[in-house]
């Protein structure tokens, strides 16, 4: 009977050493999460998020952002690795390119090119023909990690995200639940063949986004629930402010749309208030990693779109919590009367008209 006892203690004791013990990746930091926001009402005048229409079912998964040309037509980069257009519709999809990685962020460059941040292979340019040159892999001496949105002024200069110098695109978790601060917002000037850093220090930087008159450029910060400002001109060039805090999610992609003056911002998810209650236990965070994949946080299913003012103020709201809801929505780009909706996980484009009211 003893012997039992012992084994039954043994068996039971080396599942909870592992939890408490095995060594891994991530060096958690204590933060303070603030208290989540409510999500807010969605607006009441429309459109309807659960309405968004499913472009290009057959195309593809996962086209995280969506890039439109002046015909109409549909630009996106599928977790195979593939660039495709497809009409404006969403029927004849057809493949440009293969980056060999996973595209993400899309944008226009003045030339005509495709800019693509693909998470493995770095900053990218397709051009016309479709044959990809690769235009940047490092800053500032330091390898890029996980290239994740891009936004191009009207100059050239592109700015885009290093997410996290420590973690790749496959170990997001590590890095949100370690709290390191490993993203950068990066410069490449195409004249100069040249990136530098802007902003350093980031809670996984996604989102990036040239605001009006290329005065400032936005960039996300999913780990930390908000989006910061960086000036580009005038007497606080090169400061860095919060443009809008304590997000009621997780910020993906951010796009401007010069025709209504709004910025509009994907929440990847609602806030977690698991993660919330560990943020300031980074021995938590640590027994949370060991855990299989199944028992780890799950994102909540929630189409979630914020529409944002200059100031940073909330003026649109649009969330879907249905079972076939359109989630989760990391990419939003407006295009003549519709928003087009990118998503990591989604076999399909999204679309529905702008919103018109508050």
């Amino acid at each position: 009977m003893k012997r039992v006892a012992l084994l039954l203690i043994a068996v039971l004791a080396l599942p909870l050493a592992y939890l408490l013990f095995w060594p891994v990746p991530i060096e958690p930091v204590a933060w303070q999460a603030p208290p989540a926001p409510e999500r807010g009402e969605p607006n009441a005048s429309g459109p309807d998020l659960a309405e968004a229409e499913k472009l290009g079912r057959d195309a593809g998964v996962g086209p995280e952002d969506v890039a439109v040309d002046k015909s109409g037509r549909l630009y996106a980069g599928y977790e195979d690795g593939r660039i495709r257009r497809l009409a404006a519709d969403g029927s004849g999809a057809e493949t440009l390119a293969d980056t060999g990685g996973r595209p993400l962020g899309l944008a226009w460059a003045p030339d005509g090119s495709l800019v693509i941040a693909d998470a493995e292979q770095g900053l990218l340019a397709m051009r016309e023909d479709g044959s990809l040159r690769t235009l940047a892999t490092a800053a500032d001496g330091q390898a890029l990690g996980f290239a994740d949105d891009v936004d191009v002024a009207a100059d050239g200069t592109i700015y885009f995200s290093d997410a996290s110098t420590k973690f790749g695109y496959h170990a997001v978790m590590a890095d949100i639940l370690e709290h390191g601060g490993h993203g950068r917002l990066l410069r490449y000037e195409p004249t100069a063949d040249e990136t530098t850093v802007l902003a350093d220090g980031l809670q996984f930087a996604n989102g990036v986004a040239v605001g009006p008159d290329e005065r400032y450029v936005l960039v996300t910060e999913t780990g930390a629930y908000r989006v910061q400002r960086v000036w580009l001109e005038g007497p606080r060039a090169g400061e860095t402010e919060v443009f809008i805090d304590n997000l009621p999610g997780l910020p993906d992609n951010i796009s401007y749309d010069a025709e209504r003056d709004i910025f509009w911002l994907a929440l990847y998810a609602p806030r977690n208030p698991s993660l919330d209650f560990m943020a300031d236990k980074p021995w938590l965070r640590k027994v949370t990693f060991r855990l299989p994949a199944a028992l780890q946080p799950e994102p909540e299913n929630l189409g979630f779109i914020l529409g944002l003012d200059p100031s940073g103020r909330i003026v649109h709201n649009l969330q879907d919590s249905s079972a076939d809801a359109y989630a989760p929505i990391t990419s939003v780009e407006a295009a003549g009367d519709s928003l087009y909706l990118g998503s990591l996980l989604q076999p399909a484009i999204g679309r529905l008209p702008v919103p018109t009211g508050d």
